[in-house]
């Protein structure tokens, strides 16, 4: 597991009649730009030809300068926003995935990851399959168009009989906008409706910004077909009995005002605020949070326990998230920038500090180090999740257990490692609590190492 793979945000859009769908799927990406900032994409379908453009860096800078404006109307749009990748971060990589194939021109927009990439792609290669990247989205696009025999529906539905991991999909041909969600819905997806236009997204929040009203999740293990004959839904062979959504889209990835199978993102936060008082308390002046996943939580805290909510941070709003940056330098570098204490609030002060977790310790050991700086008294820090002891290979930057402070210690050593006063997490019996009013199982491979699917894949390979 030597490579990072990728956590991003994926945007659909079909319309009735041809008309300025990229602009919409360009709002829709602004809003999911928290969960990739390293390149986006904008592919439109228009009079049976494909056009797109994508680059590096955020959505605002990579459709400057007239690029937005240059793709052409139409009645179909997907996009696509990413962070971290496997293999290098280059253009090349960038998503969505553009190819003519077996059913005409297409168009693919993953997040997740599968982890049976390699077997897949050796056994395509075997079969003169040609790659140009080195992201499993390309594998998943050319597995899709292969098993296809010309339409659509069935390269899907026999494609994701092969693919093991996460993964949500948009794809794209000249007629038809398809949504394919996982069978343990490990990645999230949802559908909308403005007037006559269908719109998919990774969250609601996309949906509230381009306008559009929610109707419902794209279900775990259902593939969906948008075209001129309408909506319909498919559901894939041999669903597991339980979904095993990432808990970590709560807990992070997701942004606070987004509706994730049918629980709040908001009310998850705040509830593991209130949890880490009720559990974790201590004597302080003021609570805050680390900007911004910290700050729903932080004000549940200060609720539950009736200590102040003051803001103790800082935040620059145009420097992106530490977590999500390519390599571990840029995080590190990107922090000096990224916040700094307010010194009036505290100073001489008790702080207790809400973040949402603690994965290599850098950031927040920087952060109390900022705090202490500026004259806090004390720093008590409370985490909204348990330790994270394994690593992710579904979708989340966190490969080996070498890059995560919990893995070898626990709370009283991670607390001296850190230089706080105090370090509390909540379990994982409460984690699940604060989430107890979703509509799906959770994955929590991170916490205690049960993945949905086995974190080495060696199994012997056929496609089907």
């Amino acid at each position: 597991m030597e490579e990072k793979h990728e956590e991003c945000g994926v945007f659909g859009v079909y319309a009735q009649e041809n008309r300025n769908v990229a602009h919409t799927a360009y709002y829709g990406l602004y809003a999911l730009q928290h969960r990739g900032q390293e390149s986006s994409g904008i592919a439109v379908a228009y009079a049976d030809k494909i056009s797109y453009h994508k680059g590096m860096g955020l959505v605002a800078d990579v459709f400057a300068n007239g690029n937005l404006e240059a793709l052409p109307e139409g009645d179909i749009a997907i996009g696509h926003v990413r962070y971290s990748t496997t293999g290098a971060s280059q253009l090349l990589n960038a998503q969505p995935v553009v190819f003519t194939g077996k059913c005409g021109k297409m168009a693919v927009a993953h997040n997740g990851n599968l982890t049976n990439t390699k077997l897949l792609r050796n056994e395509l290669i075997a079969r003169n399959a040609v790659f140009q990247t080195t992201i499993d989205s390309e594998v998943i696009a050319v597995l899709i168009n292969s098993l296809s025999d010309g339409d659509i529906l069935t390269g899907v539905k026999r494609a994701c009989q092969n693919f093991k991991g996460s993964y949500a999909l948009v794809i794209m041909t000249c007629d038809k906008l398809i949504a394919v969600r996982d069978p343990y819905g490990i990645r999230p997806l949802c559908m909308g409706m403005k007037d006559d236009d269908v719109i998919i997204a990774s969250e609601t929040c996309a949906l509230d910004a381009v306008g559009a009203n929610f109707v419902r999740d794209i279900k775990p293990a259902e593939i969906v077909v948008i075209d001129s004959a309408g909506i319909h839904s498919h559901m894939m062979e041999n669903v597991p009995e339980k979904s095993k959504m990432c808990i970590f889209e709560y807990v992070y990835f997701a942004r606070h005002d987004s509706v994730l199978d049918g629980y709040s993102v908001y009310e998850a936060r705040k509830k593991a605020g209130k949890l880490l008082a009720k559990h974790c308390f201590v004597e302080a002046d003021l609570v805050s949070g680390v900007p911004d996943s910290g700050n729903v939580a932080a004000r549940g805290y200060a609720e539950e326990s009736g200590i102040p909510f003051v803001e103790a941070l800082a935040k620059n709003r145009y420097v992106g998230r530490t977590f999500i940056q390519p390599d571990q330098r840029q995080r590190e570098n990107s922090l000096n920038v990224k916040m700094n204490a307010l010194r009036g609030n505290v100073r001489g002060k008790r702080v207790v500090l809400i973040d949402d977790s603690i994965v290599r310790g850098t950031t927040m050991r920087k952060i109390i180090k900022m705090l202490r700086d500026a004259g806090a008294a004390e720093v008590h820090i409370r985490i909204c999740s348990p330790i994270i002891k394994h690593p992710c290979h579904l979708g989340i930057d966190i490969q080996t257990y070498s890059q995560l402070i919990g893995a070898y210690k626990n709370e009283d050593e991670i607390c001296e490692c850190l230089g706080a006063d105090s370090v509390k997490y909540l379990t994982v019996e409460q984690l699940l609590s604060t989430c107890d009013g979703a509509n799906v199982g959770f994955c929590l491979g991170c916490f205690n190492g049960e993945y949905p699917y086995p974190l080495d894949e060696t199994d012997k390979f056929k496609l089907e």
